[in-house]
């Protein structure tokens, strides 16, 4: 069962706005904005797409780099700053890039400078737009995998935590054909240490439905 930790305060609406415009703000406040991660294999994208079905408004962020590495504009700058072996016929190679990324510190965190404004910006889009739905979403929910090591937890009125047992995760990431699962791994938090810093930790060892279970609980306790 999905574990309440902590809750923040929202802040109150604005009395100096006119009628519709205050009646735009309290709907935008209906909507919580959720952070959801978990480890490599974990199953962050099942429960992106259970609770999409669930009724919230979903968007990954992975999903945001592969439009971005797609834009002319951030395949220049990787193309320049690696070489053209790492965009063969014009379209990034993302197994190249990250063959890159995890054996140098530096490149990685020249990638992330680079995406990370990026993608915030597109994300930043995108909730404006959730807000504006009528009736309402649950929730708002964006499936980032690093929230935590990014220290990006306080742009959130909540967090979810996807685990599974290490030998199910490690199966999973292979199964996908994920490179470098040991590196990767290493860059994140522990699961126990991811956890402990979410709002709402689900369990993704057993069946859709046990998930979705779980997951249909966080939304009910969130609270507007």
């Amino acid at each position: 069962m999905p574990r309440p930790q902590r809750s923040r305060p929202r802040p109150p609406a604005s009395p100096s706005r006119a009628d519709a415009a205050a009646g735009r703000g309290k709907l935008a406040q209906q909507v919580p904005f959720v952070g959801l991660t978990g480890g490599l294999g974990a199953g962050k994208s099942t429960a992106l797409e259970v609770l999409r079905e669930l009724g919230a408004e979903t968007i990954s962020s992975d999903d945001v780099v592969h439009e971005l590495y797609d834009s002319p504009e951030l395949r220049e700058q990787v193309v320049a700053r690696w070489g053209p072996e790492v965009a063969p016929e014009g379209a990034v190679d993302r197994a190249a890039v990250a063959r890159r990324v995890f054996a140098d510190e530096d490149e990685r965190r020249w990638l992330e400078q680079l995406l990370w404004p990026l993608v915030g910006a597109r994300v930043a889009a995108w909730l404006e737009q959730a807000r504006e739905r009528e009736p309402p979403p649950p929730a708002a929910v964006v499936e980032v995998p690093l929230l935590f090591e990014a220290g990006l937890q306080d742009a959130y009125d909540a967090t979810i935590a996807v685990l599974a047992s290490e030998d199910l995760r490690f199966q999973r990431a292979a199964a996908r054909g994920h490179e470098h699962v040991s590196e990767r791994d290493a860059r994140q938090l522990t699961q126990d240490e991811k956890a402990a810093r979410a709002t709402f930790v689900v369990r993704n060892d057993g069946t859709i439905g046990e998930l979705r279970a779980q997951l249909s609980d966080v939304l009910g306790n969130l609270g507007v």
